[in-house]
């Protein structure tokens, strides 16, 4: 097709990635030739952004004099199904399709020609002169990678300049980085597992649906330590053998360590990565490779999902029921139901995996939406731990304390025979709350109403919300009293400090996000696999898919946190935590228990945790949720309105309700103030919209707001599907 012919298209609607509706229309030079999909320059007010070709017409439809697109890349175009896929996610979600496609365009240095970059690694060398930011700036460099000079300050926390400054000294040499190097072709024998019958069969029918080519979800259902991990991994073999790329979602950045092991081992290469911690230049190379299909094998968090796949045939969900999948900020998308979308447009198969699967995807296989296929065995052994309930109405605790003498018997007698104990509490930093015992002030964050969670190893106090950090006074803010500022409940690091004085011989680690990152985290999870220490004191990250054959008892020191709340999944979310961290027991050659802290013995997730009746329990969850009208038998959106002066807000909020159309099958609760009404200093009011499954709870929404726009401060902002009530 050439520019000068008269059938040609001569106008280019480009979708941007910016909080727009739609697409802008562009001129196409003489000589240029488009199709949709292309990735193009476009000029935009005074700069050029990068955007992709929507698609094509004759003419402009205005005497309007176009802008013309300024260039064109040389690499694959965006698929059509990715592109129906943005259009989609954004009718459901209500969120402009700019904002969408933002979210592909992760890698703007993947529209750069790879070029040749110096880098900095250590050398054996000391500088002449030692400062703190040159020491971490040092410590990173030591961990193996030559990295570039503004990655490795960033790292750091420094500028450029000392990067530069220890070069000069002979502390980092540099090296040059090559062009982006290839992705290895995965090897399907590299090594393969010794399955059980169970597995073997299981595997057989995920193999199954992956021949047929077709769009099927198949939910992989195994009690912890099932192996469930090695039968997927024969699904992505048979995808992989067909050629076609592979996803491996998981739900946080923790797990990619050890599954990257897992799967290099499996599949003889080393897959990509995709997280909010991978480096730059290591971002451009995944993008590129997904883009043009010889990054076979994927393993990411959620936005791995929204990469420039070429021919993508299988993905895979693990930890299906983890909260984690859903955004709640930016686009409030949920990885796991976008994941069966993706698969019913490109019409291929979907796995989700999961112990502990979320109510909605077992109503859908209750309904023959999804198939699935079960492991109800241990692999190597069948016996999962025995679950025990300490009632702490009926057990004395010294003040202070929070282990009780049940517990404490039970983990002393755990590490005198050589094995490891885990005590988990969900609550990270020292003290959920602090008080002045003089006139009962509360440590309150300024932006936000939510108190301050103590970290006392890091002698800060810190919003779990905004991230607000201040240092722990020593007289009260309040009265001005010296010494009289006490903690009031427990979290990790106060645990651990009982643990240390009631287990003085004990090796201890801390397993927390607020602790731990990245490289520090991965070789925390190893050493305690590895048997380096013997009690372990954890939040949930230590619930999510680790192996740890040492470990043989379980202590869950506060299992209601969550049955009280507002959430009207923190029953099921409970359940699947507590199961999540008790099946962490016995995972080796031998058998392991658990033993749940609870004032709620006769609460029926209790009493169906110490029967080990998962079905039973979810069946009374599914009858509470039908009778309410709750998903997955009912819908739901949230509305959150924001702003910086409470009454303008509040009155905003108002005159949004009162144009609130009626509808049947639609209830609209509110507005009320959020259970956290101000968070980053924004008065926070909300909607709670609530649907029967025949409402389209979208047009809904849309007929309510098509006329509203917050002005000033004020922000609205649709969540369909909320899984945050606060």
């Amino acid at each position: 097709m050439t520019a000068d012919s008269a059938t040609d298209p001569k106008v280019a609607e480009v979708l941007l990635p910016l909080a727009l509706e739609g697409a802008y229309s562009y001129g196409i030079p003489d000589g240029m030739t488009l199709r949709p999909g292309d990735f193009v320059a476009v000029p935009l007010g005074p700069r050029q952004t990068i955007g992709v070709v929507w698609a094509l017409k004759a003419e402009a439809g205005t005497d309007k004099k176009l802008r013309d697109v300024i260039g064109w890349f040389d690499m694959p175009a965006l698929s059509e199904t990715h592109r129906k896929f943005i259009d989609w996610l954004s009718a459901y979600y209500l969120e402009p399709a700019g904002n969408v496609l933002r979210m592909v365009l992760r890698a703007p240095g993947a529209f750069e020609p790879p070029r040749e970059q110096i880098a900095y690694r250590a050398t054996e060398s000391v500088p002449k002169r030692m400062t703190p930011q040159r020491a971490r700036v040092l410590e990173i460099a030591r961990e193996g990678f030559a990295m570039r000079a503004a990655e490795l300050a960033e790292a750091a926390g420094v500028g450029t300049s000392v990067v530069k400054a220890l070069a000069k000294d002979g502390a980092l040499e540099a090296v040059a980085l090559p062009a982006l190097r290839a992705f290895t072709e995965p090897d399907l024998n590299a090594g393969g597992f010794t399955l059980s019958k169970d597995q073997a069969q299981a595997a057989q029918a995920l193999r199954a649906v992956v021949a047929q080519r077709q769009h099927k979800v198949m939910l992989l259902d195994g009690v912890t330590g099932s192996g469930k991990t090695e039968v997927y991994f024969e699904a992505m073999a048979a995808a992989l053998a067909a050629g076609v790329q592979v996803l491996l979602l998981l739900p946080e950045i923790a797990l990619t360590g050890p599954f990257l092991e897992r799967v290099e081992k499996r599949f003889g290469c080393e897959p990509a990565q995709w997280h909010s911690d991978v480096r730059p230049r290591e971002r451009e190379r995944v993008w590129r490779g997904v883009a043009d299909g010889t990054a076979r094998i994927v393993v990411g968090a959620r936005s791995a999902l929204f990469l420039p796949w070429k021919k993508l045939g299988l993905i895979v969900v693990d930890e299906e029921h983890e909260s984690a999948y859903k955004q709640d900020e930016g686009v409030p998308y949920h990885a796991r139901d976008m994941a069966v979308l993706y698969g019913a447009l490109a019409k291929f198969p979907v796995v989700l995996s999961s112990a502990t699967p979320s109510l909605e995807t077992l109503v859908n296989v209750d309904r023959g939406r999804y198939g699935v296929v079960k492991l109800k065995d241990r692999h190597g052994r069948p016996e999962l731990p025995e679950i025990g309930l300490i009632d702490m109405k009926s057990v004395a605790l010294e003040p202070g304390a929070w282990i009780s003498q049940p517990l404490f018997e039970q983990v002393e007698a755990t590490l005198a025979s050589g094995d490891q104990a885990l005590l988990f509490l969900n609550r990270r930093g020292y003290a959920p709350l602090t008080l002045c015992r003089a006139c009962g002030h509360r440590l309150e964050c300024p932006n936000c109403a939510a108190s301050l969670v103590e970290h006392r190893f890091r002698r800060q106090l810190m919003c779990h919300h905004c991230g607000h950090l201040e240092p722990m006074p020593q007289a009260c803010p309040h009265c001005g009293v010296h010494g009289k500022m006490v903690p009031v409940g427990p979290g990790v690091e106060r645990l651990a400090e009982e643990a240390a004085l009631r287990f003085p011989e004990a090796r201890i680690t801390i397993l927390s996000s607020d602790l731990s990152r990245g490289t520090l985290l991965r070789d925390g999870l190893r050493d305690v696999a590895e048997g380096h220490y013997n009690l372990v004191i954890g939040t949930q990250l230590v619930a999510k898919g680790h192996h740890f054959p040492h470990l043989t008892l379980v202590g869950v020191v506060d299992a209601d946190l969550a049955l009280e709340s507002s959430d009207p999944r923190g029953g099921e979310r409970t359940w699947a935590l507590m199961a999540q961290v008790a099946g962490r027991a016995g995972r080796g050659a031998k058998p392991g228990a658990a033993l749940v802290q609870t004032y709620l013995p006769e609460h029926p997730l209790m009493k169906a945790l110490r029967k080990g009746d998962r079905d039973s329990y979810l069946d009374q969850e599914k009858i509470i949720r039908e009778t309410a009208g709750l998903p997955p038998y009912g819908r739901l959106a949230a509305i959150i309105i924001s702003g910086t002066d409470a009454h303008e807000t509040e009155r905003f909020a108002r005159n949004i309700g009162m144009i609130a159309p009626l509808a049947e099958g639609v209830t609209v609760l509110g507005p009320a103030q959020a259970p956290i009404s101000i968070v980053r200093g924004r008065h926070r009011i909300r909607f709670l919209v609530k649907a029967t499954r025949e409402v389209n709870i979208q047009g809904f929404l849309r007929l309510w707001l098509k006329d509203v726009k917050p002005k000033g401060s004020l922000a609205l902002q649709v969540d369909v599907d909320p899984y945050n009530f606060l």
